[in-house]
């Protein structure tokens, strides 16, 4: 039998807009959607893993998910700051060591 979660997922009118919003933003970072979409199908009373097999992910990603939104809302949600020295080139830049051609 499997567990139930102890993160029940309740969403305000406010917060369900927010994550509907970012669900349906194809330009949205993909990581971000999902993670929408995690909450949201939680939301809707599904386990952690029904809502894994629907979005093709691991149990333990959605159970990571499911207990920071719950714990932090949707500022959660959000990436945080990681130890270590910060990026030098920023992400999606097309520095790729090639000379310029001159």
């Amino acid at each position: 039998m499997p567990r139930k979660s102890p993160y029940t997922i309740r969403l305000s009118a406010d917060e369900r807009a927010e994550l509907e919003r970012r669900a349906r933003k194809y330009t949205l970072a993909y990581l971000l959607v999902h993670r929408a979409k995690i909450v949201l199908l939680a939301e809707e009373g599904l386990g952690n893993n029904e809502i894994a097999e629907r979005l093709d992910t691991r149990r333990e990603v959605v159970c990571f998910w499911r207990k920071r939104f719950f714990d932090h809302r949707l500022a959660g949600l959000d990436d945080r700051d990681r130890p270590g020295r910060p990026r030098v080139f920023p992400p999606g830049s097309s520095y790729g060591g090639k000379s310029s051609g001159m």
